[in-house]
């Protein structure tokens, strides 16, 4: 048998902060931050269950069109940007906006570079 090492509490007692900015498009009253709060607090998995939040994972708004989250466990960050993701499919959102990570632990929403075509449709 190989030998066991001890493993470290510290591993687990880790806290996590993220912040989901998405004051651009509440600004413009296309995005419902409450709704997207609520959203994550239905959807969010805690071993293997949704709902199961607890004190472990709390979500809270910051500001305008911020949205915080707080984990106390293993929580990553692909996986917020993936729920945000679903949220702006289900509200028909995902052809206008992305998600973008600006730095470490921060996403934030922003539109698409949409280009007018129509200027050079005229000079032919």
């Amino acid at each position: 048998m190989a030998p066991q090492t001890k493993k470290s509490g510290k591993a687990s007692k880790q806290t996590k902060k993220f912040v989901i900015n998405a004051s651009q498009p509440a600004s413009d009253k296309i995005f419902d931050t409450a709704a997207f709060e609520k959203f994550l607090q239905d959807k969010i998995k805690v071993d293997g269950r949704v709902g199961n939040l607890g004190d472990t994972i709390t979500i809270q708004q910051i500001g305008d069109g911020k949205v915080e989250i707080t984990a106390h466990n293993e929580l990553s960050g692909r996986y917020l940007k993936y729920l945000t993701k679903k949220f702006l499919k289900k509200m028909q959102l995902r052809d206008w906006l992305r998600v973008v990570s600006t730095s470490k632990g921060v996403y934030e929403l922003k539109f698409f570079n949409v280009v007018n075509d129509e200027a050079d449709e005229d000079d032919e």
